[in-house]
């Protein structure tokens, strides 16, 4: 099969299109002909220095597809059903073998490149909002990276929940657009100073919630932007900052951050977790949860892919198609 790969981490140049062997579908696997790979910030993160299974090495961690074959202990899965599945690593690739656990059937009538990119971004917006975040009607909340994935999910699903909704994005061109998926108050993070921006839009209150896949410095801000007794749900570290904010700034304000990884959960909670995302599969089907696909690559042109997320350009997901 085809695949996009890379011998050393790097810059999206590392990668190179090459043919490699087939992955191995094992008892409680799926082999997946895979349609579209939602590329995810983790395989830019990933790519860029994050651990190396094999050489060649296949990053990324979300796909759908159609199933091509079952391994003998699959009870729930057949061929030629259409799933999206997350893995550690391989979807960069025009096959996958999954863990059938791992998969969930797509609606009739989703399309399957919007089905690829719902898993981890909803699912982690999920949790960073409701499981972890406890977030509750009448509710502000602070959502960094307003634009991205987990971003526009994380919109969404707070303005459903009758929260209002704050936003940061690099342009306010995004921050307007943001706005028809419910953003009420947009933030543009190159030209105002966050902190400042939500201290005057709540009246000093600050956010009750704010979701954080950026990491560093900005960290060190949304302690300062989030409430009295407001909790941070600390996703990642998008924006590559190696700075650590002292975690003794949380104190006066008797504040909370909790990290939050949804693949832990899907491991050790797999039966709620589970049940959330098809939730959200079905939803997006109805078309009351939207997912916007800023660009599509062929699979050959993963480094264009890889290189459009990181220029900060994207508004919605990135899919490639192998």
């Amino acid at each position: 099969m085809k695949a996009a790969v890379y011998y050393e981490t790097g810059g999206p140049e590392v990668f190179r299109y090459e043919e490699v062997p087939d992955p191995v579908c094992d008892a409680s696997s799926v082999l997946i002909d895979v349609g579209a790979v939602s590329v995810e910030g983790g395989d830019t993160l990933h790519r860029a220095g994050g651990e190396m299974a094999s050489r060649p090495h296949i990053v990324g961690y979300q796909c759908a597809g159609v199933i091509r074959a079952v391994g003998a202990q699959v009870r729930d899965r057949v061929v030629g059903q259409r799933v999206v599945a997350v893995m550690m690593h391989g979807s960069h690739a025009a096959r996958a073998a999954v863990p059938a656990p791992m998969t969930w059937v797509l609606p009739d009538g989703l399309d399957l490149q919007l089905g690829a990119c719902v898993p981890i971004a909803v699912g982690t917006a999920d949790d960073c909002l409701f499981e972890f975040g406890h977030l509750r009607a009448g509710e502000t909340v602070l959502i960094h990276a307003g634009a991205s994935g987990v971003g526009m999910a994380a919109i969404q699903l707070a303005k459903r929940a009758g929260a209002t909704v704050l936003a940061t994005a690099s342009s306010d061109a995004k921050l307007e657009r943001l706005k028809a998926h419910g953003l009420d108050h947009g933030i543009n993070y190159r030209t105002s100073d966050f902190v400042g921006a939500v201290q005057s839009l709540t009246q000093g209150h600050g956010a009750d919630l704010i979701v954080d896949s950026l990491g560093g410095r900005t960290l060190e801000g949304s302690i300062a932007a989030a409430a009295y007794r407001g909790r941070i749900s600390y996703v990642g570290s998008a924006g590559r900052d190696p700075y650590v904010p002292n975690p003794d700034q949380l104190r006066p304000g008797n504040k909370t951050i909790t990290g939050i990884f949804l693949g832990a959960e899907l491991v050790l909670n797999h039966q709620r977790v589970h049940a959330m995302i098809q939730r959200h599969l079905e939803d997006v089907a109805r078309g009351t949860l939207r997912i916007v696909i800023d660009r599509t690559f062929p699979l050959v042109e993963a480094a264009a892919a890889h290189g459009f997320i990181e220029s900060r350009q994207a508004f919605g997901r990135v899919v490639l198609i192998p």
